[in-house]
């Protein structure tokens, strides 16, 4: 997956947040500036992106992870293009989180380094 510059109508950017939803920099910023994500909202759909702390510990991330997972089975007419969410600023290696994925459906798009 390259750079994520625009949306369709019924993809969703996946991004790392933080627990205050204090969106920022990197692709946070990202999200807030280009696809409605919510200042004060770390979690969960907002507009045309989806957040997942990735700041507050590798357990909160996981958690979150799955929770996303299982929001996407529910959402199958959606399409969710998840970035190297912990591998920026939360400084984790994508080993380190990719497992967190794992059992994705096929309406998830994965970064490369997370399937490799």
């Amino acid at each position: 997956m390259s750079l994520i510059e625009s949306l369709a109508p019924n993809e969703v950017f996946v991004f790392g947040s933080n627990s205050g939803g204090a969106h920022g920099g990197g692709a946070a910023r990202f999200a807030y500036d280009r696809f409605g994500a919510v200042w004060g909202q770390s979690e969960g759909l907002q507009g045309q992106s989806y957040g997942i702390d990735t700041m507050s510990g590798l357990g909160v991330l996981e958690d979150q992870a799955r929770r996303f997972i299982a929001f996407a089975a529910e959402h199958p007419e959606m399409r969710f293009l998840v970035t190297e969410v912990g591998c920026g600023i939360a400084g984790y290696a994508p080993d380190d989180v990719k497992g967190f994925f794992a059992g994705a459906g096929e309406n998830v798009v994965l970064p490369a380094s997370f399937v490799a």
